[in-house]
């Protein structure tokens, strides 16, 4: 069984990879989209968004990063994917799964669903141009406002030649709005050669097996829940329907977290509450923590606060 780390925009950015990967046991990591238009992107760019480029493709816990492109124009993708594999990213996958109005307004994400055609033909693109020895694959949903094209999709980024292809049990008109329908992957599992993933709804060990029956998908890939409960994969590998951090263990991760390397402070600061936000979910103490750092604008005075919370028993 596989398990994988789902790019999510503005969440899973290069710090929280790194403290997933620090305590998970991810088999990779996906980074956000890189958008690409019409142009051959400065370096500086893939560095911003994968760091890990300086590190043989790596976090600093050994987990491989592929690198994610998002764009219509097939040339320049291909040679964006060209400039990601020189650069060392491991891996080239392809987003045609973002719902975002501002991202499908611009023909990008999952609005080319409707264009099985248009999908088949930037991905092959991007597999002629990547050296072979780097696989190719690619991110789709059920559909964009209906599932009219689900199979058409998932054959097209096939036929293109990707080496496996990861769907979100929805549609992009249904948003992240639960349940995703995991059945729903079972026919495009069936009528593919290549390995599907799957990917939806996933927040315990519990949902990931009920995933995994009703897919028929062995491989998993994991978004909020990864966020919301840190050592998910742990749980999953382990059968465990119970966390095996216990709260000190987050204490420490956080910590790893807030003293990344960030932009500005404010920003960082923002992040940080949003992510304890999200764990206030499955622990009770994240909840208490919260309700201490929600008027601090300073990591040092966050940092005070975690400090004393590690030395209470």
């Amino acid at each position: 069984m596989k398990l994988v780390l789902a790019p999510m925009e503005g969440l899973t950015d290069p710090i929280m990879r790194d403290v997933l990967t620090h305590v998970g046991s991810f088999d990779w990591c996906v980074t956000e989209f890189i958008r690409v238009t019409d142009s051959v992107l400065p370096d500086h760019i893939y560095y911003s968004y994968c760091p890990e480029l300086k590190t043989e493709g790596k976090t600093a816990a050994g987990t491989p990063v592929h690198v994610q492109f998002l764009g219509n124009n097939p040339e320049m993708l291909a040679a964006n994917a060209v400039r990601a594999a020189i650069l060392g990213a491991p891996a080239i996958d392809m987003n045609f799964g973002c719902p975002a109005k501002t991202v499908n307004r611009h023909r990008g994400g999952s609005v080319l669903l409707d264009e099985p055609e248009v999908v088949y033909e930037l991905v092959k693109a991007v597999r002629d141009a990547v050296p072979a020895h780097i696989p190719v694959s690619a991110k789709m949903r059920l559909g964009y406002m209906d599932r009219n094209f689900m199979l058409d999709n998932a054959h097209a980024i096939e036929d293109a030649g990707a080496s496996w292809v990861t769907v979100h049990a929805r549609t992009k008109a249904d948003g992240y709005t639960p349940p995703a329908f995991w059945d729903q992957l079972q026919p495009i599992r069936e009528a593919l050669k290549i390995n599907v993933i799957a990917n939806g709804e996933i927040w315990n060990n519990t949902d990931a097996r009920q995933c995994q029956l009703e897919s028929g998908c062995e491989d998993l890939m994991i978004g909020r829940g990864a966020v919301t409960t840190p050592d998910l994969t742990q749980c999953i590998r382990n059968n465990s329907d119970e966390p095996l951090l216990c709260w000190q263990d987050l204490l420490d991760l956080q910590r790893r977290f807030i003293n990344g390397p960030s932009k500005t402070e404010i920003g960082m600061v923002g992040r940080y509450k949003q992510w304890l936000g999200m764990m206030s979910k499955h622990y009770p103490e994240a909840k208490m923590l919260w309700n201490e750092i929600k008027r601090l604008k300073k990591i040092d005075e966050i940092n005070e606060k975690i400090t004393i919370q590690l030395a209470s028993p």
